[in-house]
Protein backbone atom coordinates (compact mmCIF):
# COMPACT_ATOMS: atom_id res chain seq x y z
CA UNK A 1 0.00 0.00 0.00
CA UNK A 2 1.35 3.45 -0.90
CA UNK A 3 1.98 6.13 1.70
CA UNK A 4 -1.05 8.23 0.65
CA UNK A 5 -3.48 5.35 1.15
CA UNK A 6 -1.91 4.52 4.51
CA UNK A 7 -2.28 8.12 5.62
CA UNK A 8 -5.94 8.26 4.56
CA UNK A 9 -6.78 5.06 6.43
CA UNK A 10 -4.81 6.27 9.45
CA UNK A 11 -6.87 9.49 9.56
CA UNK A 12 -10.11 7.49 9.31
CA UNK A 13 -8.88 5.22 12.10
CA UNK A 14 -7.92 8.21 14.26
CA UNK A 15 -11.43 9.64 13.84
CA UNK A 16 -12.89 6.32 14.98
CA UNK A 17 -10.55 6.16 17.97
CA UNK A 18 -11.33 9.72 19.15
CA UNK A 19 -15.09 9.19 19.01
CA UNK A 20 -14.89 5.73 20.57
CA UNK A 21 -12.70 7.09 23.36
CA UNK A 22 -15.17 9.85 24.19
CA UNK A 23 -18.12 7.44 24.02
CA UNK A 24 -16.33 4.95 26.26
CA UNK A 25 -15.45 7.68 28.76
CA UNK A 26 -19.00 8.99 29.05
CA UNK A 27 -20.36 5.43 29.27
CA UNK A 28 -18.29 4.65 32.33
CA UNK A 29 -19.15 8.00 33.88
CA UNK A 30 -22.80 7.07 33.43
CA UNK A 31 -22.16 3.67 35.03
CA UNK A 32 -20.48 5.32 38.00
CA UNK A 33 -23.32 7.82 38.36
CA UNK A 34 -25.93 5.05 38.28
CA UNK A 35 -24.06 3.12 40.97
CA UNK A 36 -24.10 6.27 43.11
CA UNK A 37 -27.85 6.76 42.54
CA UNK A 38 -27.42 9.67 40.11
CA UNK A 39 -28.53 10.13 36.52
CA UNK A 40 -25.17 11.31 35.20
CA UNK A 41 -24.23 13.52 32.26
CA UNK A 42 -25.91 13.08 28.84
CA UNK A 43 -24.08 10.97 26.27
CA UNK A 44 -23.58 13.98 23.99
CA UNK A 45 -21.70 15.96 26.66
CA UNK A 46 -18.07 15.10 25.63
CA UNK A 47 -18.68 16.34 22.07
CA UNK A 48 -20.45 19.48 23.35
CA UNK A 49 -17.53 20.23 25.70
CA UNK A 50 -14.98 19.64 22.96
CA UNK A 51 -16.67 21.99 20.50
CA UNK A 52 -17.16 24.61 23.21
CA UNK A 53 -13.52 24.51 24.29
CA UNK A 54 -12.13 24.59 20.75
CA UNK A 55 -14.22 27.70 20.00
CA UNK A 56 -13.02 29.49 23.16
CA UNK A 57 -9.93 31.72 23.25
CA UNK A 58 -7.93 32.94 26.23
CA UNK A 59 -5.77 36.01 26.74
CA UNK A 60 -3.98 34.58 29.80
CA UNK A 61 -0.35 33.61 29.24
CA UNK A 62 2.00 31.55 31.43
CA UNK A 63 4.88 30.98 29.03
CA UNK A 64 5.39 28.77 26.01
CA UNK A 65 6.02 25.51 27.85
CA UNK A 66 2.78 25.83 29.79
CA UNK A 67 0.81 25.69 26.56
CA UNK A 68 3.04 23.08 24.96
CA UNK A 69 2.08 20.63 27.72
CA UNK A 70 -1.33 19.72 26.18
CA UNK A 71 0.27 19.69 22.72
CA UNK A 72 2.88 17.19 23.95
CA UNK A 73 0.16 15.04 25.48
CA UNK A 74 -1.89 15.04 22.28
CA UNK A 75 1.23 14.33 20.22
CA UNK A 76 2.02 11.36 22.45
CA UNK A 77 -1.44 9.89 21.92
CA UNK A 78 -1.36 10.41 18.16
CA UNK A 79 2.18 9.00 18.01
CA UNK A 80 1.05 5.79 19.74
CA UNK A 81 -1.86 5.51 17.29
CA UNK A 82 0.22 6.08 14.15
CA UNK A 83 2.62 3.22 14.94
CA UNK A 84 0.08 0.83 16.47
CA UNK A 85 -1.38 -1.97 14.31
CA UNK A 86 -5.09 -1.72 15.01
CA UNK A 87 -6.63 -4.69 13.17
CA UNK A 88 -4.84 -7.95 12.29
CA UNK A 89 -5.53 -8.80 8.65
CA UNK A 90 -2.86 -11.41 7.96
CA UNK A 91 -0.87 -8.82 6.03
CA UNK A 92 1.69 -6.61 7.77
CA UNK A 93 0.97 -3.92 5.17
CA UNK A 94 -2.81 -4.14 5.58
CA UNK A 95 -5.38 -1.35 5.77
CA UNK A 96 -5.37 -0.80 9.54
CA UNK A 97 -1.77 -1.62 10.48
CA UNK A 98 -0.91 2.10 10.27
CA UNK A 99 2.85 2.77 10.13
CA UNK A 100 3.93 -0.17 12.30
CA UNK A 101 7.43 -1.56 11.76
CA UNK A 102 9.87 -4.05 13.30
CA UNK A 103 10.70 -2.02 16.42
CA UNK A 104 7.38 -0.22 16.94
CA UNK A 105 6.95 -1.58 20.48
CA UNK A 106 10.02 0.33 21.70
CA UNK A 107 8.87 3.55 20.03
CA UNK A 108 5.39 3.26 21.55
CA UNK A 109 6.90 2.90 25.03
CA UNK A 110 8.71 6.21 24.42
CA UNK A 111 5.49 7.88 23.27
CA UNK A 112 3.80 6.75 26.51
CA UNK A 113 6.31 8.81 28.49
CA UNK A 114 6.19 11.74 26.06
CA UNK A 115 2.81 13.06 27.18
CA UNK A 116 3.54 12.68 30.89
CA UNK A 117 6.84 14.61 30.67
CA UNK A 118 5.20 17.32 28.56
CA UNK A 119 2.49 17.84 31.16
CA UNK A 120 5.10 17.90 33.94
CA UNK A 121 7.07 20.64 32.18
CA UNK A 122 3.87 22.55 31.45
CA UNK A 123 2.83 22.41 35.11
CA UNK A 124 6.21 23.74 36.18
CA UNK A 125 5.76 26.74 33.88
CA UNK A 126 2.33 27.58 35.32
CA UNK A 127 3.68 29.02 38.55
CA UNK A 128 0.98 27.55 40.79
CA UNK A 129 2.28 26.81 44.32
CA UNK A 130 0.96 23.24 44.15
CA UNK A 131 2.48 22.47 40.74
CA UNK A 132 5.58 20.87 42.27
CA UNK A 133 3.34 18.61 44.34
CA UNK A 134 1.47 17.43 41.26
CA UNK A 135 4.66 16.88 39.26
CA UNK A 136 6.27 14.90 42.11
CA UNK A 137 3.15 12.77 42.52
CA UNK A 138 2.80 12.13 38.81
CA UNK A 139 6.42 11.25 38.05
CA UNK A 140 6.81 9.04 41.15
CA UNK A 141 3.74 6.98 40.34
CA UNK A 142 4.50 6.94 36.61
CA UNK A 143 7.97 5.51 37.29
CA UNK A 144 6.47 2.88 39.59
CA UNK A 145 4.01 1.87 36.85
CA UNK A 146 6.49 1.89 33.97
CA UNK A 147 9.11 -0.35 35.61
CA UNK A 148 6.96 -3.52 35.96
CA UNK A 149 5.13 -2.73 32.72
CA UNK A 150 8.39 -2.44 30.77
CA UNK A 151 9.83 -5.64 32.25
CA UNK A 152 6.61 -7.53 31.46
CA UNK A 153 6.63 -6.22 27.88
CA UNK A 154 10.30 -7.21 27.62
CA UNK A 155 9.29 -10.73 28.73
CA UNK A 156 6.79 -10.90 25.85
CA UNK A 157 9.41 -9.61 23.40
CA UNK A 158 11.84 -12.31 24.60
CA UNK A 159 9.13 -14.96 24.37
CA UNK A 160 8.42 -14.20 20.70
CA UNK A 161 11.92 -12.91 19.84
CA UNK A 162 10.58 -9.68 18.36
CA UNK A 163 9.80 -6.06 19.18
CA UNK A 164 7.14 -5.93 16.46
CA UNK A 165 3.62 -5.65 17.84
CA UNK A 166 2.20 -7.08 14.61
CA UNK A 167 4.35 -10.21 14.93
CA UNK A 168 3.38 -10.58 18.60
CA UNK A 169 -0.30 -10.47 17.57
CA UNK A 170 0.38 -12.86 14.69
CA UNK A 171 1.97 -15.37 17.07
CA UNK A 172 -1.20 -15.38 19.19
CA UNK A 173 -3.57 -16.33 16.36
CA UNK A 174 -5.19 -19.77 16.12
CA UNK A 175 -7.27 -19.69 19.29
CA UNK A 176 -7.40 -18.08 22.72
CA UNK A 177 -5.07 -20.78 24.08
CA UNK A 178 -2.27 -19.04 22.15
CA UNK A 179 -2.83 -15.71 23.87
CA UNK A 180 0.01 -14.51 26.09
CA UNK A 181 -2.58 -14.44 28.88
CA UNK A 182 -2.25 -18.26 28.93
CA UNK A 183 1.26 -18.83 27.55
CA UNK A 184 2.90 -16.41 30.02
CA UNK A 185 0.42 -15.78 32.85
CA UNK A 186 2.93 -14.01 35.12
CA UNK A 187 3.86 -11.35 32.54
CA UNK A 188 0.15 -10.98 31.77
CA UNK A 189 -0.68 -10.52 35.46
CA UNK A 190 1.99 -7.81 35.71
CA UNK A 191 0.53 -5.99 32.70
CA UNK A 192 -3.07 -6.30 33.95
CA UNK A 193 -2.10 -4.87 37.35
CA UNK A 194 0.19 -2.15 35.99
CA UNK A 195 -2.58 -1.21 33.58
CA UNK A 196 -4.61 0.09 36.54
CA UNK A 197 -1.99 2.77 37.14
CA UNK A 198 -1.50 3.49 33.44
CA UNK A 199 -5.21 4.25 32.93
CA UNK A 200 -5.26 6.47 36.02
CA UNK A 201 -8.47 5.46 37.78
CA UNK A 202 -8.91 4.92 41.51
CA UNK A 203 -7.13 3.70 43.57
CA UNK A 204 -4.24 5.22 41.58
CA UNK A 205 -5.64 8.67 40.75
CA UNK A 206 -4.19 10.75 43.58
CA UNK A 207 -2.08 12.59 40.98
CA UNK A 208 -5.27 14.36 39.85
CA UNK A 209 -6.90 14.05 43.31
CA UNK A 210 -10.48 14.65 42.09
CA UNK A 211 -12.78 16.18 44.71
CA UNK A 212 -9.80 16.93 46.97
CA UNK A 213 -7.55 19.49 45.27
CA UNK A 214 -9.44 21.95 43.09
CA UNK A 215 -6.49 22.63 40.83
CA UNK A 216 -4.68 20.79 38.07
CA UNK A 217 -5.00 20.57 34.29
CA UNK A 218 -8.79 20.47 34.28
CA UNK A 219 -9.00 23.86 36.02
CA UNK A 220 -5.68 25.48 35.07
CA UNK A 221 -6.15 25.03 31.32
CA UNK A 222 -9.03 26.40 29.31
CA UNK A 223 -10.22 26.92 25.77
CA UNK A 224 -8.40 25.17 22.94
CA UNK A 225 -5.72 23.81 25.28
CA UNK A 226 -8.35 22.06 27.39
CA UNK A 227 -9.86 20.76 24.13
CA UNK A 228 -6.45 19.33 23.22
CA UNK A 229 -6.32 17.56 26.58
CA UNK A 230 -9.82 16.12 26.14
CA UNK A 231 -8.92 14.78 22.70
CA UNK A 232 -5.62 13.41 24.00
CA UNK A 233 -7.36 11.67 26.90
CA UNK A 234 -9.84 10.00 24.54
CA UNK A 235 -7.05 8.79 22.23
CA UNK A 236 -4.63 7.67 24.96
CA UNK A 237 -7.20 5.62 26.89
CA UNK A 238 -8.24 3.74 23.76
CA UNK A 239 -4.67 3.25 22.55
CA UNK A 240 -3.44 1.96 25.90
CA UNK A 241 -6.32 -0.53 25.92
CA UNK A 242 -5.42 -1.54 22.33
CA UNK A 243 -1.76 -1.94 23.33
CA UNK A 244 -2.67 -4.32 26.15
CA UNK A 245 -5.11 -6.10 23.83
CA UNK A 246 -2.36 -6.67 21.28
CA UNK A 247 0.17 -7.81 23.86
CA UNK A 248 -1.80 -10.37 25.88
CA UNK A 249 -5.31 -10.78 24.44
CA UNK A 250 -4.54 -11.84 20.87
CA UNK A 251 -5.21 -8.51 19.15
CA UNK A 252 -8.29 -7.95 17.00
CA UNK A 253 -9.24 -9.14 13.53
CA UNK A 254 -11.97 -6.51 13.06
CA UNK A 255 -13.03 -3.15 14.41
CA UNK A 256 -15.98 -4.79 16.19
CA UNK A 257 -13.62 -7.14 18.04
CA UNK A 258 -11.33 -4.20 18.86
CA UNK A 259 -14.21 -2.19 20.32
CA UNK A 260 -15.46 -5.10 22.43
CA UNK A 261 -12.01 -6.03 23.78
CA UNK A 262 -10.95 -2.43 24.48
CA UNK A 263 -14.27 -1.85 26.27
CA UNK A 264 -13.72 -4.87 28.54
CA UNK A 265 -10.08 -3.94 29.22
CA UNK A 266 -11.04 -0.39 30.14
CA UNK A 267 -13.98 -1.66 32.21
CA UNK A 268 -11.52 -3.65 34.36
CA UNK A 269 -9.83 -0.45 35.52
CA UNK A 270 -13.15 1.32 36.07
CA UNK A 271 -14.52 -1.63 38.07
CA UNK A 272 -11.45 -1.68 40.34
CA UNK A 273 -11.74 2.08 40.75
CA UNK A 274 -15.34 1.80 41.95
CA UNK A 275 -14.53 -0.97 44.43
CA UNK A 276 -11.26 0.17 46.05
CA UNK A 277 -10.53 3.46 47.85
CA UNK A 278 -7.75 5.77 46.71
CA UNK A 279 -4.14 4.99 47.63
CA UNK A 280 -1.61 7.50 48.82
CA UNK A 281 1.37 7.92 46.48
CA UNK A 282 3.71 6.01 48.78
CA UNK A 283 1.16 3.20 49.06
CA UNK A 284 0.75 2.95 45.30
CA UNK A 285 4.52 3.01 44.66
CA UNK A 286 5.07 0.19 47.19
CA UNK A 287 2.19 -1.78 45.67
CA UNK A 288 3.56 -1.52 42.12
CA UNK A 289 7.08 -2.46 43.27
CA UNK A 290 5.64 -5.42 45.17
CA UNK A 291 3.04 -7.25 43.07
CA UNK A 292 3.29 -6.17 39.40
CA UNK A 293 7.10 -6.00 39.57
CA UNK A 294 7.34 -9.45 41.16
CA UNK A 295 5.05 -10.98 38.53
CA UNK A 296 6.97 -9.20 35.75
CA UNK A 297 10.33 -10.59 36.89
CA UNK A 298 8.91 -14.13 37.11
CA UNK A 299 7.38 -13.69 33.64
CA UNK A 300 10.75 -12.57 32.24
CA UNK A 301 12.47 -15.60 33.77
CA UNK A 302 9.78 -17.88 32.28
CA UNK A 303 10.28 -16.35 28.83
CA UNK A 304 14.08 -16.66 29.13
CA UNK A 305 14.20 -20.31 30.18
Amino acid sequence: MDITSKLIYALIGLLIVVNWGMLMSVTFRKIGARMAGRHGIPFRQPWVNLLKNISTRTIITHGYMYYLGPVFRLSGGIGIFLFMPMVFTGNADGLWTNFSFQGDLILILYFQVFGMLGMAMGSGEGGHPYSAMGVARGLAQHAAVELPLTIAILAIAVQFDTFSIYKIVEAQQGGFQNWVLFTNPFASAAIILAMLGALGHSPFNLVKAPNEILIGPATEYEGTYLGFMMSAGAIIHVMEAVLFMNLIFGGATSWIELIIKSFLIYFWSVFVGMVFPRFKIEQSVIWFFKWPLGFAIIGLLMASF
